[in-house]
This record gives C-alpha cells, structure tokens and sequence, in this order.
C-alpha cells in the first residue's frame, strides 16, 4: 500500500519528474519492434507533450491535457490501434525501464507502475 495519495504526485516530482519519466519511455518507442509501428516518427514530440501533461494533470498538476484536449477518453483515443495483450505488455515493458531510470522516489515509482499496468489492461481492444 501506497503512503501518498495521486494528488501528492505532482507536488513531489513536479514537471521535471514527468518530463524524465516520459522522455525515457518514448526514448524506447522508435526501435521497438511493437510499438515503434504505432508512433508517427513525425509526432513523437507531439506524443511525449501529450502523455506528460495527461499524467501531470492526473497526478495532481495544472490541467493543461484537459484543457487543450478536453477528457481524455482514453479507450476512445486508443482505439485505432490494435492493443493485444502482447502490445500491453511491451508497453508496460517500456514504462517499467523508463520508471527505472528516472529515478523517482520509491512510493511514487510503486504508484505509477500500478497505474500503468492497470491502465494499459484496461486499454487492451484485442
């Protein structure tokens, strides 16, 4: 069990804390033999902003992904792409390594590899 809440998030790894952890998944994404196909190489960029401020805003942080984007109608957004169960794996994969080196603090870290295992099964439209 977590000694934090979600909101504290935010409050204890600010932007800077996503921004690593973000930038260290989507560092992975384009040699990857599963989910480099689904990541335009034109909008990595534009992929990375999006999950990072999704991720601020959820985890406590100004609600920039809402704002810009309006809900994030997750399952609705994912849609287009196949997510089988090896797809969510390999995404958690990635996530996992990318929580590794950003070297968060450890209750952090435990949260939000909860969260993204829950949340890319949750995702899974195969």
């Amino acid at each position: 069990m977590n000694d934090i809440d979600e909101a504290d998030v935010y409050r204890l790894i600010g932007e800077e804390g996503f921004a690593r952890l973000v930038h260290a998944f989507y560092a992975q994404v384009p040699a990857d033999p599963i989910l480099g196909a689904m990541y335009p190489k034109h909008d990595l960029g534009g992929a990375e902003q999006r999950l990072r401020d999704f991720l601020v805003g959820r985890f406590g942080g100004p609600p920039r992904y809402v704002e810009q984007r309006g809900h994030p109608r997750l399952r609705m957004r994912h849609m287009p792409f196949t997510l089988d169960e090896a797809a969510r794996d390999r995404w958690v994969q990635l996530m996992d390594r990318a929580l590794d080196q950003a070297a968060l603090p450890d209750e952090v870290t435990s949260m939000l590899r909860e969260f993204f295992a829950a949340t890319a099964t949750f995702l899974r439209n195969q």
